[in-house]
């Protein structure tokens, strides 16, 4: 199936590029920190062929510019331009604090956003994982702008996600996309203020996405740490029209390494 390489305008003037496959309804690939559109190839893939898949680089990324300041409103209105090419709406789904990201342009974009998938948003909302402290914000903006950046995106690794030191070093000297990833470091800070406020260990606000009324699901691998189920169960019963839903098997990583049954269960509540 064809993929067709594209670009939108958001508001701001940012040039958005995104890879755009398949026929149907089109769903939007919202991806977490550190990631460009390539992480999502697979499923993209996957899903082409019941969907119109819109696969894009978030702003600062990949073939994407960027434009200052940021604002969580800036990637909102990125996802609305991806929107309004593709249509009158779309499905959205995000993954890790892209899904959360998706959240938010989903409580923005009202009737624009037809449904929300959210596979495992790294809430932390009790004692299962330690909190991501008041200053972790600025720990990583100090390394950025100091030129340290393969320190920032261990710090983020190690402290932001809880990774033993021992893997983060491996994670530095194995993976092929570490050095990609040091390139966008800059752009943690916009992932850490998309998840400003919960990722405490309290409850989650109340009052964050009350605007909200897109049908969502959000679904956690049985394999991934408890923090992602409590912080999904804790999200859907925020909402009322959330549900919650473990998938057998699967981890933190299957989007990117082993998207099958992710891919089934999108596919599945899109098209109910």
């Amino acid at each position: 199936m064809d993929t067709l390489q594209k670009t939108v305008t958001s508001k701001d003037g940012t040039t958005i590029a995104f890879e755009q496959s398949g026929a149907g309804s089109a769903i939007i690939f919202v991806n977490p920190a550190l990631a460009d559109r390539t992480g999502s190839t697979k499923i993209a893939k996957m899903l082409a062929a019941q969907f119109t898949v819109i696969n894009y680089d978030r702003r600062g990324r990949g073939k994407s510019t960027d434009t200052a300041p940021y604002a969580i409103e800036r990637e909102v209105e990125d996802i609305e331009a991806l929107i309004d090419s593709a249509g009158t709406s779309a499905f959205l789904f995000g993954s890790s604090s892209g899904a959360v990201l998706a959240l938010e342009a989903a409580n923005r974009l009202g009737s624009k956003v037809q449904g929300l998938f959210m596979y495992e948003p790294p809430f932390i909302v009790d004692n299962s994982q330690p909190p991501i402290l008041d200053d972790f914000s600025q720990q990583i903006a100090e390394m950025v702008s100091n030129n340290r950046r393969s320190d920032a995106v261990k710090h983020f690794f190690g402290k932001g996600m809880g990774i033993p030191p021992i893997f983060v070093t491996l994670m530095r000297w194995l993976m092929p996309g570490w050095s990609k990833m040091v390139n966008v470091a800059d752009t943690l800070l916009y992932d850490l203020t998309v998840m400003s406020g919960t990722q405490t260990g309290k409850p989650l606000p109340t009052g964050r996405w009350t605007s909200m009324t897109a049908p969502t699901l959000v679904m956690v691998g049985s394999k991934s740490e408890p923090f992602f189920h409590s912080g999904a169960q804790a999200f859907a019963d925020l909402l009322p029209n959330v549900e919650y839903r473990s998938l057998e098997g699967a981890s933190h990583g299957s989007v990117m390494m082993s998207p099958k049954d992710v891919a089934a269960a999108v596919g599945n509540f899109f098209l109910k």
